[in-house]
């Protein structure tokens, strides 16, 4: 399925240059900055610069450079903010909507970093059907 990308998005903006963010990493096909509106003390969005709808748009368009380029972007914010479990750290998530029932706010592939409390578990407000 082919998706239409708009180029009005918000982090369209912000690569473009339109709306500032507060960059904490950057590279040939990535871009890494805080988020605006953090629900916990490290949160982070890591987006590839290119025009990406969701992780599945990407996965299959994207070139095997810009994919190893994100990767590893996604890794090198990891290590710059000390969250890295194998690095002393307290470990993170990373969280990545897609559509409507994944509840995505912005149509451009991003990843949340979360990181520096506790998370608790994932999805505890879905009920689980017996």
């Amino acid at each position: 399925m082919p998706y239409n990308y708009d180029d009005q998005n918000v982090f369209a903006k912000i690569l473009r240059g339109e709306l500032p963010c507060k960059k904490i990493y950057e590279s040939e096909h990535s871009l890494a900055f805080e988020d605006i509106a953090p629900i916990v003390p490290s949160h982070y969005l890591v987006i590839p610069k290119g025009k990406y709808v969701c992780f599945d748009d990407f996965s299959q368009n994207a070139s095997p450079q810009e994919i190893v380029d994100y990767i590893h972007a996604i890794g090198k914010v990891v290590e710059k903010l000390g969250l890295s479990p194998g690095d002393s750290g307290e470990g993170y998530r990373i969280l990545s909507n897609a559509g409507s029932h994944g509840v995505q706010m912005v149509p451009h592939l991003h990843v949340h970093l979360f990181g520096g409390k506790p998370l608790g578990r994932m999805l505890s407000d879905i009920k689980h059907e017996q």
